[in-house]
Order: C-alpha cells, then structure tokens, then sequence
C-alpha cells in the first residue's frame, strides 16, 4: 500500500472533481446509451460536443424559473446565461453547446467560484461566496456554458425579486435533492479535514445557500463522512476503498457490496446496475450509490471508474465529479492519467487555484 500525504490527497480530489465532469461532458444526459455511442462511440478521452444532443429537452424547461414550464420567462437571458435564451427554444441544442473539448460544466464553474474564496479568506465565508456567485452569474460572458441546473434558476428567480442572496435558495422542488447540489462539497471538506468536529456544519452552511433539501442533505452528509476518512487516512489500496464505499452505502440503505461481488464475478455489467438496479438521473437516492458503486467496482483503478461513469450515459458530469473526487482522496493525484490532467482546458489556471488551495489548507 503507497502512503500518500494529505497535500497529494487534497490534489487528487480536486483534479479529479474536474477530470471527472469535463470526461463526461460531451455525453452528459444521454440516457441512450446505443445513442451515445453512435453518436461519440466509447468515450476514454476528452471531446467537445455536438451542436445537436438527440435526447435534449431543454426546450421543455422553464426559463422563468426552477423545472419544467414555458420559455416565457426571462431569467434565462436576461439575470443569467445572457444572450443565450434562444438556444433553450430549440429542439435538441446540446446542454453544453459552446463548451470545448476539456472544459467543465456551469456546476464546476461555480465549484471554482467556493475554491477561490475558500483560498483568499483561509474559511468558509458565506457572504462572500454568496457575492462572487451572483456576479459570476449574472454578468454577461463570464463562461460559455448554455444550461443551467433547476436550483440556479430558482435562486436567480427570487434574486431577481429583490431578495437578499442569502435567502435566494429556492424551495425544495422534485429535482431539488439531485447530485449536481454535491460537486462543490468536497471543497469544504478538504477545507476543514483538520476539524472534522467543525467539517459536518461548514458542508450545511454552504449546501444551503443554494439547496434546500432535507433529503439532499442526508446524502451530502454521507459523502462527507467518506471524503474526511480518506484524507486522514495514512493509506487506502483497493480492498479499502471497496470497503469504505460498500459501508457508506450500506448506511444509506442500498445493496452496492451484492453488486459489486456479482459484477466481480462477470455477472452483472455497469449497464445493469446503473440503468436497471438504480436510474442513471440526477437524483440522490440513486445517483450517490451509483457513484459509491463505481467507486467499489473500480476501487483502485481511477481511469476505470471514470470512463464506466461516463459511458453508462445519464447525468454522468455530476456523478463524474464526487466519483473523481473519492477516487483521488483515496489515491492521490498520481491515480490520474496524464492525458486527463494535461487536456483540461484551464489547466494552468486550475493548477494555480489547486496549488493555492494545497498550500493554505493540507
């Protein structure tokens, strides 16, 4: 078993929260995986995508506010994502139209907006991350992503009511509880590793500013837990990983050790347990265990994991992110293909906000 320190566990979570998104998205929300792969065949490296996404619906969203509903409103448009309104009116506009091969989705984007702050204050600073996300947001050509989740759209909705930020959180709605409410924890996490005592009230402090969700919280709590065991521990091989993955899961109530054991075996593959056994959607009673499945399955294999979660289709950025984020907690940055790490398109700039981040927090 190689011991990895602290700063190398720090480092390869964060590289692999943004390894993991910018793998999957040029697949993201395919839940056609015959599409898929037709469509960019077995993704193992990083793509840009297609102007057109055979399963897209976001002309079906509201983008007045939080869900589903009618393209009447204007906080797409005109709070956020200005100028690109008239894409969400067109039938099968890809989620990520404009990205390019390596970037990271609107979620990792504001997950680099919480890693800033966490470095320039040396601590959760609610306020001030709560400032930086609304103008980050809402100032025109800050990213060049095209959607934005449920959650976002519902805080810009009340923001644009004249409420204060802080209560700009909307009510917890059917997609509220969804994996993408996660992928800026383990920021918060590997900020507070050292005061675990403190870590739990820190990751609700900040999952509330943006998500209010009993359910959700539960889940977050679990990753939590998982992310501080791997950071403090002297070394994690493979069987460990397994172990910690399939008891988390067991304290959540679902069966991944069984799966994990029959896929093993060559008896189940990842398309009948994420597909069948749990939905490849967003959200949180199925999308977690699915990442704690994966995270079993290929319990020392980083690159692995990665392209399973990719290629199984469904909101595979989001689980992609918590699952890198695990998997490099567990094995450092070396875990990483080089490949990965070098096609990330803001690499440089990534590694300076890493490294501040390592230096103020390992």
């Amino acid at each position: 078993m190689e011991t990895v320190a602290v700063a190398g566990r720090i480092r390869g979570a964060l590289w692999g929260l943004f390894v993991g998104d910018a793998l999957a998205m040029p697949v993201h929300w395919y839940y056609d995986t015959a599409a898929l792969r037709r469509d960019y065949g077995v993704v193992r490296d990083f793509a840009a995508p297609h102007r057109e996404h055979p399963g897209a619906i976001m002309s079906l969203a509201s983008t007045g506010r939080a869900g589903r509903g009618t393209q009447e409103g204007e906080v797409v448009g005109s709070v956020i994502l200005k100028g690109r309104k008239h894409l969400w009116c067109e039938p099968n506009i890809h989620y990520h139209h404009g990205l390019r091969a390596g970037d990271n989705t609107l979620n990792l984007l504001c997950a680099r907006i919480l890693l800033r702050s966490l470095v320039v204050n040396g601590r959760h600073d609610p306020a001030g991350f709560l400032r930086d996300y609304v103008a980050f947001m809402t100032e025109p050509d800050t990213h060049g992503d095209t959607y934005a989740e449920s959650y976002h759209r519902d805080f810009f909705a009340n923001f644009a009511r004249g409420l204060a930020p802080d209560r700009c959180a909307g009510a917890e709605g059917h997609d509220t509880a969804s994996i993408g409410g996660l992928v800026s924890l383990p920021l918060v996490i590997l900020a507070t590793h050292a005061d675990p005592g403190r870590a739990e009230a820190v990751l609700l402090a900040q999952l509330r500013l943006t998500h209010r969700s009993r359910q959700l919280e539960r889940y977050a709590l679990a990753l939590g837990r998982l992310l501080l065991r791997l950071v403090s521990a002297d070394g994690i091989d493979a069987d460990r990983m397994r172990t910690l993955a399939c008891e988390t899961a067991a304290e959540l109530g679902t069966p991944v050790a069984s799966w994990v054991e029959r896929a093993l075996a060559g008896e189940l593959s990842d398309l009948e347990v994420i597909g069948r056994r749990l939905s490849p959607a967003c959200y949180i009673d199925q999308s977690f265990p699915a990442v704690l499945y994966l995270a079993a399955r290929y319990a020392g294999d980083f690159e692995g994991a990665l392209v399973a979660n990719t290629n199984v289709g469904g909101d595979n950025c989001h689980r992609g992110a918590v699952l890198g984020a695990i998997l490099g907690a567990a094995h450092g940055m070396g875990a990483i293909p080089p490949r990965w790490l070098a096609g990330l398109a803001e690499r440089a700039a990534l590694e300076t906000e890493i490294e501040a981040f390592t230096a103020r927090f390992a």
